[in-house]
């Protein structure tokens, strides 16, 4: 009883701000914006890529000493500032250059949920060829023929495009705690439940075991550079960094709760999260003689493939695309939240006003990036159609660069007994030898770890 109401007690510094009803409601909707298409889609194909189990002990290795320091960072400088990503640091900083961080990550998750929405508006489709089982016969030919007159059809794909939308607006509109929160409370123990059943359906498939063994068993000699950068680029970008989500998520998070605790129980849950994605993915790859390496075609090509040729494949593929949609939901959910945060704290626009004009600005951008894929592929910007440019842009500059202005902030500049504060929650003697040890890695270890990241994200590593 207490640690409810300490949830719901209105508080000082952020009187008029929503704040999260409960402990589980904050995990379930901070898990549900780091979990996303990068654990299910894209985790395991570069796992394939990068060799297996030891790519996995790389990236645990870098999730813990970056993943976690820079989420923590955002925490506390959302939950200190109690607004939005911008205006958190221009309370926290009044005059000085270090909103920028918050302006490129709310442009960054504005632009991201543009083109996330077109890919989430795929997992539909899926769902759907999967329930009519119109994936049965079409073979390996086949499956990439329907995977790319689909997304370049001038009308399909903008059509679920925009249904994902709708549904992310109507949810973001209605509250923190009766919106996003109570929506992740629901989207994630389903995803949990469908993820835990494909897994055991994984383990019991014939030849499957290679696929434990290829996950679990580490092969160093197969680990590359490229795949160490690899590791440390998914455990930044995995975790929702840089785009704002955790520094908005931040400010409605009550003075009582433990960000230390919060920041690793979410990465911990992120991380098995994309490890069951794994189990659930590679076993049917082997048993069915898949390469591992397919890289992003692994599951809107390979896998449907496989599901039409196993035993039960049908229920699997319609599990397993569905876990895809309710994963990708998560995510957009969080993203747009950014948005509408921002309009809410910077303007005084009442919220599901805020909702729906993010909505339609986002989904007009959207439906540039989907054409792109078909009627718009010759417009160029940089030599990229639409899609990739805002794809590339994001991800190799807005995440870093925002992320990079906001430990250097944090470690140099923001005032300590601020940051003792929001770590120790009054229990400073307890969490001083903590403390030390983190502000070391965000002075040197993590500024250097972003700017590796970004040089290898634009090719120069």
């Amino acid at each position: 009883m207490g640690k409810e109401k300490s949830f719901n007690k209105i508080e000082s510094e952020g009187k008029n701000r929503e704040q999260f009803s409960s402990r589980f409601g904050l995990l379930a909707t901070a898990i549900g914006s780091a979990v996303g298409l990068g654990n299910i889609w894209r985790f395991p194909y570069i796992v394939g890529q990068y060799g297996g189990g030891a790519f996995l002990v790389v990236y645990l290795a870098m999730v813990a000493l970056i993943g976690i320091p820079i989420m923590l960072v955002e925490f506390v400088i959302g939950r200190e500032g109690r607004r939005d990503a911008i205006n958190s640091f221009r309370k926290l900083a009044p005059n000085k250059p270090w909103f920028m961080s918050g302006v490129i990550g709310v442009l960054a998750a504005f632009f991201i949920l543009s083109f996330y929405g077109v890919v989430a508006g795929w997992t539909l489709e899926y769902i759907r060829m999967s329930l009519i089982n119109g994936f049965s016969g079409l073979g390996s030919e086949g499956m990439v023929n329907h995977f790319s007159v689909f997304i370049s059809h001038p009308i399909k794909p903008v059509i679920t495009q925009v249904l994902v939308m709708a549904a992310t607006g109507i949810i973001v509109s209605t509250g923190v705690q009766q919106g996003v929160e109570k929506a992740a409370k629901i989207l994630i123990p389903m995803l949990v439940v469908i993820m835990l059943i494909l897994n055991v359906y994984a383990f019991m498939l014939p030849g499957g075991a290679a696929g434990f063994e290829f996950l679990f068993k580490p092969d160093f000699t197969k680990l590359t550079k490229e795949g160490v950068l690899a590791a440390l680029g998914h455990a930044f970008f995995s975790l929702s960094l840089g785009m704002g989500i955790m520094i908005t998520y931040g400010s409605y998070i009550p003075s009582s709760e433990k960000l230390t605790s919060t920041a690793l129980n979410i990465s911990l849950a992120d991380t098995v999260l994309a490890l069951l994605s794994g189990i659930a993915i590679f076993p049917a790859v082997f048993a069915f003689g898949i390469e591992p390496t397919s890289g992003p075609g692994l599951v809107f090509i390979s896998l449907p493939n496989v599901f039409a040729k196993m035993s039960g494949g049908y229920i699997f593929g319609v599990m397993f695309f569905v876990l895809l949609f309710l994963a990708s939901l998560t995510s957009t959910i969080s993203l747009l939240e950014v948005v509408v945060a921002f309009l809410t704290d910077q303007f005084k626009v009442e919220r599901r006003r805020a909702a729906v004009l993010s909505t339609l600005a986002i989904t007009m951008v959207g439906i540039f990036a989907s054409l792109a894929n078909g009627p718009l592929n010759g417009v160029k910007i940089f030599g990229s159609n639409i899609f990739d440019f805002i794809d590339n842009t994001t991800a190799n500059y807005f995440l870093p660069i925002a992320a990079f202005i906001s430990v250097i902030y944090f470690g140099w500049f923001l005032d300590k007994n601020i940051i003792n504060k929001q770590i120790s929650n009054g229990e400073i003697e307890k969490y001083k030898g903590f403390i030390n040890i983190f502000m070391f890695l965000i002075k040197f270890v993590v500024p250097i770890a972003i700017v590796v990241v970004f040089l290898f994200q634009i090719g120069q590593i």
